[in-house]
């Protein structure tokens, strides 16, 4: 079902993963800014501070704000009503880009599923950025989001997703809460092969910005801290 030339467009418009580097998110992002009239986002204070931060002169009140995880299906009813009247919305992600380990792709598929034109815009992605440092495989490779809470439960996915590397040759990736860092590598490290490939992505983009690739084996003679830092694990059987 595709909609005529007067419908509005969505714009997917990503944010910043480190509050302070500003550089990472091209120019060209407050072009489509300026083209929406609704804004879904998942915070708003701290996405009105993101807008002020790289559009100074910016007019908050210029825009309908709505907050993705409060409305729901009023949420996406006002989005879908607002782009069937022609206008232009905005998502944006608290970190990185939408639609990615984000609440959005709920909202980018009600509007794929209407037939609305979806632009996503370039900005820093931790998955993307993480494999692209890492050294693994970037031909085949799987997100799994945040591995079980309980350490047993944890374990045993963190051997599933090893197996699944040795099969298959991929980069296996994944995320954790950042107070449980410390937990997730430890469980890495007494679980995994010696020869397996394991990347700890920290703070990308930041100032503090970390990315190693170690051998198991390697990590245990030489451990980081990444105690309460925003990280994203990589597991790479050996070949």
């Amino acid at each position: 079902m595709k909609q005529d030339q007067s419908s509005g467009k969505l714009y997917l418009i990503p944010s910043l993963l480190d509050e302070e580097a500003v550089e990472s998110i091209p120019a060209y992002l407050i072009d489509a800014i300026k083209k929406c009239s609704l804004l879904l986002v998942e915070q708003p204070k701290t996405t009105r501070r993101f807008l002020k931060k790289i559009w100074k002169a910016i007019v908050i009140d210029d825009y309908q704000w709505l907050e993705i995880a409060e409305g729901g299906e009023s949420v996406k009813k006002q989005m879908l009503q607002a782009l069937s009247e022609g206008k232009d919305v905005g998502i944006l992600s608290e970190a990185g880009c939408p639609g990615i380990a984000d609440p959005g792709q709920l909202l980018v598929k009600a509007a794929q599923l209407k037939g609305y034109t979806v632009v996503p815009l370039v900005g820093p992605n931790s998955i993307i950025l993480a494999l692209m440092a890492s050294g693994m495989n970037g031909q085949q490779f799987s997100f799994y989001g945040y591995l079980p809470i309980d350490a047993v439960e944890r374990k045993k996915k963190i051997k599933e997703l090893e197996n699944a590397s040795i099969k298959t040759g991929g980069t296996q990736i994944f995320i954790e809460t950042p107070y449980r860092n410390q937990a997730m590598l430890a469980d890495l490290i007494q679980t995994c092969n010696p020869q397996t490939l394991l990347c700890v992505a920290a703070d990308i983009t930041g100032k503090n910005e970390s990315i190693i690739t170690r051998t198991i084996s390697d990590w245990k003679k030489n451990t980081e801290s990444y105690h309460k830092r925003p990280a994203i694990f990589l597991i790479q059987a050996a070949i």
